[in-house]
């Protein structure tokens, strides 16, 4: 009986994927957990994305989807559809990656058995390309498929504001954590490094040593653009590292974000942004 297993709602974000948002949508539709919550919201896309998602609800009815008449970015588009959503689980999906078909249901035991302070799973994926090539994986593994160096778990925000260690379409978290953050903060232009630093401050993370998503690389995608000049991810960063300062409460948190900055800044001087580069330089010493 599904109604007797937790609701999983799966927040599909489209911004013109037309090559890849029926592989995607298909790939939730074919979980092997059965109590599943899909909702599509499409970003005002430029190209067919639409027409495709469209043709899917026909065949399809169980979608719910929000086509969105203006591009409001990808923060607050999520919203939009979290606001929509009722599961106790929430997976934030980007219509070019790919779930693998046991991905919800390793995330509803790994989260069930946790204990009540793990509020974020994570697991290992495959790299991707436009053609569904595998080019690498997040974590090298050995023969037997596990990572050789398997990532923290537990209470790892220190470790979060350091150094960049998840693979952001893996992650898959109890409802609660995106009710106690109050979902995306929309005055980002990017949403990963603010939720993994503000929900590693109250819940814990457990492990997935499996390769459980197809995370895609494109030539155009937002990580692609993160570090290059006049990017507003930057900036969107220091103000994530602002956030960063007001909670930190020990001397080991407050090292692990100057190492961010400092890594910041020299990612300001190789884009040419000394604007940036002083703003962190100011936040430094604040």
């Amino acid at each position: 009986m599904t109604d007797s297993q937790p609701l999983v709602s799966v927040i599909a974000l489209c911004y013109n994927h037309e090559r890849f948002v029926r592989e995607a949508i298909e790939s939730v539709l074919n979980q092997t957990y059965p109590n599943i919550e899909l909702i599509v919201v499409d970003d005002a896309s430029t190209d067919s994305s639409h027409n495709v998602i469209e043709q899917l609800t026909k065949e399809y009815p169980q979608i719910k989807y929000i086509p969105l008449e203006k591009n409001i970015g990808s923060c607050a588009a999520f919203n939009t559809g979290y606001k929509a959503s009722k599961g106790d689980f929430i997976i934030d999906f980007a219509t070019d990656d790919i779930l693998l078909p046991t991905r919800i249901e390793r995330g509803v035991s790994s989260l069930q058995s946790g204990g009540d302070d793990v509020g974020v799973n994570f697991s290992n994926a495959h790299i991707v390309n436009e053609g569904n090539v595998v080019l690498n994986k997040f974590y090298e593994t050995n023969s037997e498929g596990k990572a050789l160096q398997p990532p923290p778990e537990g209470d790892i925000y220190s470790m979060l504001v350091k150094r960049y260690f998840i693979c952001p379409p893996t992650l898959f978290s109890k409802r609660e954590v995106f009710d106690h953050l109050g979902g995306y903060d929309e005055n980002l232009t990017y949403e990963d490094f603010d939720f993994l630093v503000r929900s590693s401050r109250k819940y814990k993370y457990c492990y997935t040593d499996e390769v459980l998503v197809h995370r895609r690389i494109l030539p155009n995608s937002m990580s692609t653009k993160q570090y290059v000049y006049k990017s507003d991810q930057m900036y969107s960063t220091l103000d994530i590292c602002k956030k960063i300062k007001k909670m930190n409460a020990t001397s080991d948190e407050h090292k692990a974000l100057r190492s961010r900055i400092y890594y910041e800044m020299r990612q300001s001087i190789r884009t040419g942004n000394l604007k940036l580069f002083f703003k962190y330089l100011k936040l430094l010493f604040k």
